[in-house]
Protein backbone atom coordinates (compact mmCIF):
# COMPACT_ATOMS: atom_id res chain seq x y z
CA UNK A 1 0.00 0.00 0.00
CA UNK A 2 1.45 3.11 -1.21
CA UNK A 3 1.55 6.51 1.60
CA UNK A 4 -0.23 9.49 0.39
CA UNK A 5 1.66 12.56 -0.48
CA UNK A 6 2.06 14.45 2.34
CA UNK A 7 0.23 17.75 1.58
CA UNK A 8 2.72 20.25 3.83
CA UNK A 9 5.09 19.90 1.05
CA UNK A 10 3.21 22.32 -0.85
CA UNK A 11 2.56 24.55 1.77
CA UNK A 12 3.67 28.07 1.22
CA UNK A 13 6.32 29.51 3.37
CA UNK A 14 8.57 32.93 3.73
CA UNK A 15 11.84 31.52 3.53
CA UNK A 16 14.92 33.86 5.04
CA UNK A 17 17.65 34.79 3.93
CA UNK A 18 16.04 34.86 0.21
CA UNK A 19 19.20 34.28 -1.41
CA UNK A 20 19.29 30.75 -0.35
CA UNK A 21 15.50 30.40 -1.40
CA UNK A 22 16.42 28.78 -4.65
CA UNK A 23 14.44 28.83 -7.92
CA UNK A 24 10.67 28.34 -8.80
CA UNK A 25 10.72 27.03 -11.64
CA UNK A 26 9.62 30.49 -13.54
CA UNK A 27 10.68 33.65 -13.90
CA UNK A 28 8.03 35.67 -12.98
CA UNK A 29 9.86 37.82 -10.81
CA UNK A 30 12.78 38.56 -12.81
CA UNK A 31 10.47 39.70 -16.03
CA UNK A 32 8.05 41.10 -14.22
CA UNK A 33 9.66 44.91 -14.28
CA UNK A 34 10.03 44.58 -17.96
CA UNK A 35 7.10 42.77 -18.71
CA UNK A 36 5.59 46.00 -21.18
CA UNK A 37 9.07 45.28 -23.16
CA UNK A 38 8.15 42.66 -26.42
CA UNK A 39 8.66 39.05 -25.76
CA UNK A 40 9.31 36.28 -28.21
CA UNK A 41 8.85 32.34 -27.53
CA UNK A 42 11.08 30.35 -29.39
CA UNK A 43 10.55 27.41 -30.55
CA UNK A 44 13.45 25.87 -31.34
CA UNK A 45 16.95 26.38 -29.39
CA UNK A 46 17.50 26.27 -26.35
CA UNK A 47 16.28 29.73 -25.21
CA UNK A 48 12.39 29.90 -24.73
CA UNK A 49 11.81 33.29 -24.35
CA UNK A 50 13.39 36.60 -25.12
CA UNK A 51 12.30 39.62 -23.86
CA UNK A 52 13.36 43.13 -25.59
CA UNK A 53 13.95 46.66 -25.28
CA UNK A 54 12.11 47.97 -27.92
CA UNK A 55 14.99 49.16 -29.84
CA UNK A 56 16.77 45.25 -28.95
CA UNK A 57 19.76 46.66 -27.40
CA UNK A 58 19.00 45.21 -23.85
CA UNK A 59 18.03 41.20 -24.21
CA UNK A 60 16.86 39.54 -21.70
CA UNK A 61 16.83 35.43 -22.15
CA UNK A 62 15.34 32.98 -20.18
CA UNK A 63 16.80 29.15 -20.83
CA UNK A 64 14.06 27.01 -19.16
CA UNK A 65 15.81 23.37 -19.23
CA UNK A 66 19.71 24.74 -19.20
CA UNK A 67 22.16 25.20 -16.59
CA UNK A 68 22.51 28.69 -17.19
CA UNK A 69 18.56 30.07 -16.88
CA UNK A 70 19.09 33.71 -17.86
CA UNK A 71 21.55 35.76 -19.95
CA UNK A 72 21.28 39.01 -19.95
CA UNK A 73 23.19 41.55 -22.51
CA UNK A 74 23.48 45.21 -23.40
CA UNK A 75 24.51 46.54 -26.71
CA UNK A 76 25.15 49.60 -28.43
CA UNK A 77 22.82 49.36 -31.31
CA UNK A 78 19.85 46.00 -31.64
CA UNK A 79 22.92 44.39 -34.23
CA UNK A 80 25.58 44.93 -32.27
CA UNK A 81 28.15 42.20 -29.72
CA UNK A 82 27.09 42.68 -26.45
CA UNK A 83 29.20 45.46 -24.43
CA UNK A 84 28.60 43.30 -21.44
CA UNK A 85 27.00 40.19 -20.13
CA UNK A 86 25.33 38.82 -16.80
CA UNK A 87 24.51 35.06 -16.51
CA UNK A 88 22.61 33.43 -13.41
CA UNK A 89 22.28 29.67 -12.83
CA UNK A 90 19.57 27.67 -12.36
CA UNK A 91 19.95 28.07 -8.56
CA UNK A 92 19.53 31.81 -8.62
CA UNK A 93 16.30 33.45 -7.30
CA UNK A 94 14.02 35.39 -9.42
CA UNK A 95 14.12 37.89 -6.96
CA UNK A 96 17.53 38.51 -7.13
CA UNK A 97 17.06 38.54 -11.22
CA UNK A 98 14.56 41.39 -10.61
CA UNK A 99 17.13 43.71 -9.26
CA UNK A 100 18.93 44.15 -12.34
CA UNK A 101 16.13 43.58 -14.33
CA UNK A 102 14.40 46.92 -12.55
CA UNK A 103 17.67 48.95 -12.74
CA UNK A 104 17.57 48.05 -16.51
CA UNK A 105 13.99 49.37 -17.25
CA UNK A 106 14.97 52.26 -15.68
CA UNK A 107 18.18 53.00 -16.97
CA UNK A 108 16.29 52.08 -20.58
CA UNK A 109 12.98 54.79 -19.77
CA UNK A 110 15.81 57.53 -19.09
CA UNK A 111 17.26 56.74 -22.09
CA UNK A 112 17.28 58.02 -25.97
CA UNK A 113 17.72 55.59 -28.23
CA UNK A 114 19.17 58.38 -30.79
CA UNK A 115 21.40 59.77 -28.72
CA UNK A 116 22.91 56.46 -27.59
CA UNK A 117 23.37 57.47 -24.38
CA UNK A 118 21.71 54.80 -21.93
CA UNK A 119 23.41 54.20 -18.90
CA UNK A 120 22.88 50.68 -19.13
CA UNK A 121 26.33 51.37 -21.61
CA UNK A 122 28.21 53.30 -18.88
CA UNK A 123 32.06 52.07 -18.38
CA UNK A 124 32.47 50.35 -14.78
CA UNK A 125 33.32 52.44 -12.18
CA UNK A 126 37.24 52.22 -11.06
CA UNK A 127 35.96 51.77 -7.58
CA UNK A 128 34.57 48.00 -6.35
CA UNK A 129 33.11 49.57 -4.19
CA UNK A 130 30.62 51.21 -6.44
CA UNK A 131 29.56 47.82 -7.04
CA UNK A 132 29.34 46.10 -4.04
CA UNK A 133 28.15 48.95 -1.57
CA UNK A 134 25.09 47.59 -0.81
CA UNK A 135 27.08 44.52 0.53
CA UNK A 136 28.91 46.43 2.88
CA UNK A 137 25.95 48.35 4.03
CA UNK A 138 24.06 45.54 5.25
CA UNK A 139 27.38 43.92 7.69
CA UNK A 140 28.81 41.82 4.78
CA UNK A 141 32.44 41.55 5.47
CA UNK A 142 35.38 42.47 3.40
CA UNK A 143 37.39 39.38 3.73
CA UNK A 144 41.25 38.48 2.49
CA UNK A 145 41.37 36.97 -0.17
CA UNK A 146 43.94 36.02 -3.23
CA UNK A 147 46.02 38.69 -4.74
CA UNK A 148 44.33 40.44 -7.56
CA UNK A 149 40.63 39.77 -6.12
CA UNK A 150 38.30 41.09 -3.39
CA UNK A 151 36.27 39.02 -1.01
CA UNK A 152 32.71 40.08 0.73
CA UNK A 153 31.09 37.69 2.70
CA UNK A 154 27.73 37.33 4.24
CA UNK A 155 27.58 37.60 8.21
CA UNK A 156 26.29 33.78 7.85
CA UNK A 157 29.04 32.68 5.70
CA UNK A 158 26.42 31.37 3.22
CA UNK A 159 27.00 33.96 0.49
CA UNK A 160 29.55 36.44 -0.67
CA UNK A 161 31.00 38.50 -3.66
CA UNK A 162 33.99 37.82 -5.84
CA UNK A 163 35.63 40.62 -8.25
CA UNK A 164 38.72 40.02 -10.08
CA UNK A 165 40.40 43.45 -10.36
CA UNK A 166 42.76 42.23 -13.33
CA UNK A 167 40.85 41.60 -16.40
CA UNK A 168 42.44 42.43 -19.80
CA UNK A 169 39.70 41.64 -21.76
CA UNK A 170 36.27 42.79 -21.92
CA UNK A 171 34.48 39.35 -21.97
CA UNK A 172 36.66 38.51 -18.55
CA UNK A 173 34.00 37.27 -15.88
CA UNK A 174 35.41 40.27 -13.90
CA UNK A 175 32.63 39.98 -10.81
CA UNK A 176 30.93 36.97 -9.13
CA UNK A 177 27.70 37.34 -6.55
CA UNK A 178 27.28 33.59 -5.01
CA UNK A 179 25.26 31.99 -2.50
CA UNK A 180 24.39 28.45 -1.18
CA UNK A 181 26.75 25.41 -0.40
CA UNK A 182 29.19 24.37 -3.31
CA UNK A 183 27.32 22.04 -5.49
CA UNK A 184 25.23 22.42 -8.79
CA UNK A 185 21.82 22.20 -6.87
CA UNK A 186 23.07 24.52 -4.15
CA UNK A 187 24.82 27.27 -4.97
CA UNK A 188 23.24 30.44 -6.98
CA UNK A 189 25.77 32.30 -8.92
CA UNK A 190 24.90 35.34 -11.01
CA UNK A 191 28.32 36.13 -13.01
CA UNK A 192 28.72 39.95 -14.52
CA UNK A 193 31.28 40.54 -17.28
CA UNK A 194 34.51 43.19 -17.19
CA UNK A 195 32.22 45.98 -19.34
CA UNK A 196 28.98 45.80 -16.54
CA UNK A 197 28.18 49.03 -15.83
CA UNK A 198 28.53 49.54 -11.85
CA UNK A 199 25.87 50.56 -10.76
CA UNK A 200 23.32 47.64 -12.38
CA UNK A 201 25.68 45.07 -10.15
CA UNK A 202 25.39 46.88 -7.58
CA UNK A 203 21.42 47.10 -8.08
CA UNK A 204 21.59 43.20 -8.29
CA UNK A 205 23.43 43.29 -5.01
CA UNK A 206 20.96 45.19 -3.26
CA UNK A 207 18.02 42.95 -4.19
CA UNK A 208 20.47 40.18 -3.00
CA UNK A 209 20.90 41.48 0.23
CA UNK A 210 17.80 42.70 0.89
CA UNK A 211 15.96 41.71 4.07
CA UNK A 212 12.70 40.34 2.51
CA UNK A 213 11.92 36.83 2.62
CA UNK A 214 10.88 34.63 -1.00
CA UNK A 215 7.94 33.01 -1.17
CA UNK A 216 8.55 29.44 -1.98
CA UNK A 217 6.88 25.95 -1.49
CA UNK A 218 8.52 23.50 0.97
CA UNK A 219 9.38 20.96 -1.25
CA UNK A 220 11.61 23.95 -3.38
CA UNK A 221 13.74 24.05 -0.94
CA UNK A 222 16.91 21.44 -0.75
CA UNK A 223 17.62 19.52 1.23
CA UNK A 224 21.11 20.61 1.92
CA UNK A 225 20.01 24.21 2.68
CA UNK A 226 16.98 23.27 4.60
CA UNK A 227 19.20 23.97 7.94
CA UNK A 228 21.04 26.87 6.67
CA UNK A 229 16.88 28.97 6.54
CA UNK A 230 14.16 29.94 8.37
CA UNK A 231 11.02 28.51 6.90
CA UNK A 232 7.72 30.59 8.00
CA UNK A 233 4.08 29.26 7.14
CA UNK A 234 2.35 31.84 4.84
CA UNK A 235 -0.96 30.07 5.72
CA UNK A 236 -2.99 27.09 6.29
CA UNK A 237 -2.77 23.72 4.01
CA UNK A 238 -5.51 24.11 1.58
CA UNK A 239 -7.87 20.24 2.78
CA UNK A 240 -8.07 18.51 -0.56
CA UNK A 241 -11.15 18.64 -2.60
CA UNK A 242 -12.95 16.11 -5.19
CA UNK A 243 -12.98 16.42 -8.60
CA UNK A 244 -12.27 19.87 -9.99
CA UNK A 245 -11.12 21.61 -12.73
CA UNK A 246 -7.24 22.27 -11.94
CA UNK A 247 -6.02 25.82 -10.62
CA UNK A 248 -3.04 27.58 -11.90
CA UNK A 249 -1.40 26.76 -8.64
CA UNK A 250 -2.45 23.47 -9.26
CA UNK A 251 -0.41 23.74 -13.15
CA UNK A 252 2.36 25.33 -11.41
CA UNK A 253 2.79 22.64 -8.48
CA UNK A 254 2.78 19.98 -11.39
CA UNK A 255 5.49 22.08 -13.34
CA UNK A 256 7.56 22.43 -10.44
CA UNK A 257 6.96 18.94 -9.24
CA UNK A 258 8.54 17.27 -12.39
CA UNK A 259 11.52 19.96 -12.52
CA UNK A 260 12.26 18.61 -9.15
CA UNK A 261 12.00 15.18 -10.16
CA UNK A 262 14.08 15.82 -13.59
CA UNK A 263 16.56 16.94 -11.02
CA UNK A 264 16.72 14.72 -8.94
CA UNK A 265 17.96 12.28 -11.55
CA UNK A 266 20.30 14.91 -13.40
CA UNK A 267 23.85 14.38 -13.79
CA UNK A 268 26.30 15.98 -11.19
CA UNK A 269 28.83 18.09 -13.79
CA UNK A 270 27.68 21.13 -15.53
CA UNK A 271 28.70 19.53 -18.92
CA UNK A 272 26.38 16.75 -18.41
CA UNK A 273 23.64 19.12 -17.15
CA UNK A 274 23.71 21.07 -20.52
CA UNK A 275 23.54 17.47 -22.60
CA UNK A 276 20.54 16.89 -20.35
CA UNK A 277 19.02 20.12 -21.19
CA UNK A 278 19.66 20.10 -24.82
CA UNK A 279 17.76 16.97 -24.78
CA UNK A 280 15.04 17.80 -23.22
CA UNK A 281 14.09 21.13 -23.89
CA UNK A 282 10.38 22.59 -23.57
CA UNK A 283 9.15 25.62 -25.35
CA UNK A 284 6.83 26.57 -22.25
CA UNK A 285 6.99 30.12 -21.09
CA UNK A 286 6.16 31.78 -17.54
CA UNK A 287 3.88 34.44 -17.24
CA UNK A 288 4.65 37.48 -15.59
CA UNK A 289 3.59 38.53 -12.21
CA UNK A 290 4.49 41.95 -10.51
CA UNK A 291 7.85 42.43 -8.74
CA UNK A 292 9.67 45.43 -7.37
CA UNK A 293 13.00 45.44 -5.83
CA UNK A 294 15.13 48.94 -5.87
CA UNK A 295 18.89 49.32 -6.56
CA UNK A 296 21.40 50.68 -4.06
CA UNK A 297 23.97 53.57 -3.68
CA UNK A 298 28.02 53.09 -4.40
CA UNK A 299 30.65 54.51 -2.55
CA UNK A 300 34.30 54.32 -3.47
CA UNK A 301 37.87 52.64 -2.75
CA UNK A 302 40.08 52.31 -5.19
CA UNK A 303 41.23 48.88 -7.42
CA UNK A 304 44.27 47.63 -7.84
CA UNK A 305 44.30 47.40 -11.94
CA UNK A 306 48.15 45.61 -12.02
CA UNK A 307 47.14 42.91 -10.05
CA UNK A 308 47.30 39.34 -12.30
CA UNK A 309 43.85 37.79 -12.59
CA UNK A 310 43.86 34.64 -10.50
CA UNK A 311 42.67 31.19 -12.59
CA UNK A 312 39.61 29.83 -11.67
Amino acid sequence: MSALPDPSRYEEVLVSPMYLAGSYGTGDAGFAPVAHWPHHYLDDGPCQLLVTSPDQRIRIGWFGDDFELWRITASEEAVAPPRWTATFNHVTPAEIVAGLTTALAQDYAASDPYENNGRFLADPSVYWTDSLQPLLDAGWRHEPAMHGTVNVRAPDGQAGALIRTSHPRWDDEAVTLWAGPRGWGTRAEAVFTARTPSHLIAATAAAMASSAPAVRERHMIHREVEHLVTLTPVGPIAAPQGSRAPTPLDVRRTAVTEAVRRAAHAPRTAADLRVMAAQSRTTSSARMRSSTLTPAAAARAPIDSSARRPSR
